[in-house]
């Protein structure tokens, strides 16, 4: 019953690439604009969501009992497109038309391949950067790929497939990108299932911005298997610290999987980052993690705050940073129609900070 039932409604969703354009942005006055009266930088990090609950698959995938494996990938399936990246896309893209950020660090940008049309299902392709792009442009946004890093491609049996990326995105119109590059941590959790070997990394690019030079990070270190990896992260959050290591002015942003406290976090600001959200939002809890698997609730559910934006060289004559934060997805007039119901546009709030800067910098 379930078979038919992925069968009748997948036709329904996975049409990225030939979605209706969507809707101006809102007339309010961006938060983020570069005519605000002072200098400012604006950031944004935003995990896509890969719509489905992955660690359960590659569980079932895992198990000695082949029986679950096909089960587990329907609904896998069917999770996915009750999740509707192309709503989302668009909620995303409306988002960043609003804010304008200079630089979007995003997360789970995915691309799922599923052939079973051998079974009855309708072939399943979504590109969700190429799904973003084009909403951006319906915005009469360019916000191009300044760089991207592919962590994984997972190919549990034939016919689908499931790659994950990390990719940075500037506002072309105002960012020039000087250099960039994709980077694989050293240290990674490995193969986890047949056809499935999981790698993180992240992105880094130096970039320069009404005359001032940049070098933005961002980066998705591991989440937790079944078990804690948080000595894991911290080798990873090390590895993002080396990346800035010596720029006067730098980022580290992405979802890091991990909380405030934590060896990662410690990592981070013992390499003289600042945490952007408790420096500007005191005592405001900022959790960002996370909705249920299928978007479907009616109110947030976020426990943990694990989306972060840090800086390094933003500090003014005080001493301390200036702008603000805030959270993105995180409340009910937020949720999107969806293929059959209201959803949140990821399963992760987004952050977005806008930064006053500090006097010019060499």
């Amino acid at each position: 019953m379930r078979s038919r039932r992925l069968v009748l409604l997948l036709p329904l969703v996975f049409a990225c690439e030939n979605a209706e354009p969507f809707g101006p942005a809102s007339a309010e006055s961006p938060t983020f604009r570069s005519e605000a009266s002072a200098p400012r930088l604006g950031l944004m990090t935003q995990n896509m969501y890969v719509g489905t609950d992955v660690d359960a698959l590659i569980l079932a995938l895992a198990s000695p009992d082949p029986a679950d494996d096909f089960p587990g990938l329907l609904t896998a399936l069917a999770t996915l497109q009750a999740t509707d990246f192309a709503s989302r896309a668009a909620a995303m893209a409306d988002a960043i038309a609003r804010e304008r950020p200079h630089a979007v660090g995003l997360q789970e940008v995915s691309v799922i391949h599923v052939d079973l049309t051998g079974f009855g299902v309708p072939l399943v392709h979504v590109d969700f950067l190429a799904g973003l792009q084009a909403a951006l442009a319906a915005e009469g946004l360019d916000y191009a790929v300044a760089g991207a890093n592919l962590n994984f491609t997972a190919a549990p049996m034939p016919g689908i497939s499931l790659s994950d990326s990390d990719v940075l995105l500037v506002d072309a119109d105002r960012v020039t990108v000087d250099a960039a590059a994709g980077h694989t941590f050293a240290a990674n959790l490995g193969a986890v299932a047949p056809g499935v070997t999981l790698t993180r990394g992240y992105v880094t690019a130096d970039v320069t911005i009404d005359g001032r030079a940049y070098r933005i990070v961002t980066a998705h270190p591991e989440a937790d298997f079944g078990v804690s990896l948080g000595a894991l992260r911290e080798a990873q959050a090390m590895e993002l610290a080396a990346a800035v290591a010596g720029r006067a002015q730098a980022v580290v942003m992405g979802d890091l999987n991990d909380v405030p406290g934590s060896p990662l976090h410690a990592a981070l600001t013992g390499a003289g980052l600042v945490d952007v959200w408790p420096e500007l939002r005191p005592g405001v809890d900022g959790f960002t993690d996370k909705h249920p698997y299928d978007l479907g609730n009616a109110h947030p559910t976020f426990t943990a705050r694990k989306d972060y934006i840090f800086v390094r060289g933003f500090e003014g004559p005080s001493g301390s940073l200036q702008g603000s934060v805030e959270l993105l997805g995180d409340t009910p007039a937020e949720r999107v129609d969806g293929a059959f119901g209201s959803i949140w546009p990821s399963d992760h709030a987004g952050v977005i900070a806008s930064l006053l800067l500090p006097g010019r910098r060499n």
